[in-house]
């Protein structure tokens, strides 16, 4: 009977905005909430065969939530250099445990307030810890990046660089040319041992007239001394001069490297490759008139370093900086992608369970393949409007009333027809 038909559709109202109401409230709840992901309730209707066709029988409403997974936040600036936003498609790899292992999930997440806890391990406020790949000492990724179990937990505990020695040193400056025979001009160039000692190697430019054409012949002194007086190193002797063309860059250089033996320290003896410029060029030393002046030195050699902090770059790279001023990359975060984001499973903590639905999960590296960038020191806000959702409030509140309005009348009809056998 169409009456209680409408009974039940009146019935299936109640249940269908009760569940919009449902979505309403907690996208509400979660306006605040990082990288959440606004939820809607998309309505269909049920529909019951009719015997003839000159009959209607009412099937009624159904509500499902959809989500809207690949809708882009507004992205937040923080203070924290781990906290991490995802500017464009993707999805950050998360665990459930600081060693994945076969008993954990790997889930994604847009979540990307990250902090260390007290083992290092990068983790957010769900709990969940940030996967990245492994770099070797070259920067290079692991040789299969498209599996999952290439990740590990980013880490950045224990971490401290080396010693470098030097192996480079770049000079630039310039050599008068009114100099006359006998005129000297240095430069001190501290370098590093193996052992990250620093010295002072002091470079003389000594003017010679005598040669055709006339040269600056070039010393390198021992390193400094010690407040004993004693050397802390010896340098093997060398001929070692540099000449110049008419317009003032050079025209020879006999620089071969500096061969040092440590004698106050165990350091491993040195050789230390000495660039002057380029040959035709005015990019290293040169002989111009006026006076003498040093406009730069370069070294590659470092002392030994402390941490001091991480910074994430729009690639993913995560880097490690030290008070020596090196760095190093330890890690990149990978960006996880699918055919259809919004076919994830939701899980508590703002994360979500890859499924069927969503297609067959891409690691790729941000930037490519149609990913986003990691925007470091930023977070991504809440999707949610609360206008929209107020309105939809309304909206929902007065479809919940029509519904139950349905079956108040069909009751009173029914009530009129119980009557009719009286």
């Amino acid at each position: 009977m169409s009456i209680t038909g409408a009974l039940f559709s009146g019935v299936s109202g109640l249940a269908a905005q009760g569940q919009a109401l449902g979505v309403i409230s907690d996208n509400i709840s979660n306006v605040s909430t990082i990288g959440y992901k606004g939820v809607s309730a998309s309505f269909a209707t049920l529909v019951t065969v009719s015997a003839s066709e000159n009959a209607y029988t009412p099937g009624g409403v159904r509500a499902r939530p959809l989500q809207h997974v690949d809708q882009q936040g507004l992205l937040q600036s923080t203070t924290s250099l781990t906290d991490i936003a995802m500017a464009g498609a993707g999805l950050f790899v998360v665990n459930e445990a600081a060693v994945p292992g076969s008993g954990s999930d790997y889930l994604f997440t847009r979540a990307g307030s990250f902090r260390p806890d007290a083992d290092g391990n990068l983790v957010n406020t769900a709990g969940y810890y940030l996967q990245g790949w492994p770099l070797d000492s070259t920067g290079a990724l692991p040789a299969n990046t498209t599996v999952l179990s290439s990740l590990e937990t980013v880490n950045i505990a224990n971490l401290a660089s080396t010693a470098v020695p030097t192996t480079m040193a770049e000079l630039g400056m310039n050599l008068p040319s009114t100099a006359a025979n006998g005129d000297t001009h240095s430069v001190t160039v501290q370098v590093f041992d193996s052992l990250g000692n620093a010295h002072d190697l002091q470079v003389d430019f000594v003017y010679n007239d005598t040669t055709v054409p006339p040269q600056w012949d070039i010393a390198v002194q021992d390193p400094t001394l010690s407040s004993t007086g004693a050397a802390s190193g010896t340098v093997a002797p060398a001929v070692r001069s540099i000449t110049f063309n008419g317009d003032g860059t050079p025209a020879t250089i006999t620089f071969p490297p500096v061969d040092i033996t440590w004698t106050a320290t165990t350091a491993n003896p040195s050789s230390i490759a000495f660039d002057l410029g380029t040959l035709g060029l005015s990019d290293g030393v040169t002989q111009f008139a006026g006076e003498f002046a040093i406009t730069f030195i370069d070294q590659d050699g470092t002392q030994f370093g402390a941490f001091t902090h991480v910074s994430i770059g729009e690639d993913g790279i995560v880097t490690a900086h030290f008070d020596n001023g090196q760095l190093f990359d330890i890690y990149q975060l990978p960006v996880a992608m699918f055919p259809n984001f919004n076919g994830l499973e939701p899980r508590d903590g703002n994360a979500y369970r890859e499924t069927r639905g969503a297609g067959n999960l891409l690691l790729v590296q941000a930037n490519t393949g149609g990913a986003g960038n990691v925007a470091s020191s930023a977070l991504e806000s809440s999707t949610v409007d609360l206008a929209t959702e107020f309105t939809n409030m309304i909206v929902t509140q007065r479809a919940y009333s029509a519904s139950a309005k349905i079956i108040t009348t069909a009751d009173e009809m029914l009530e009129e027809l119980i009557r009719i056998s009286r």
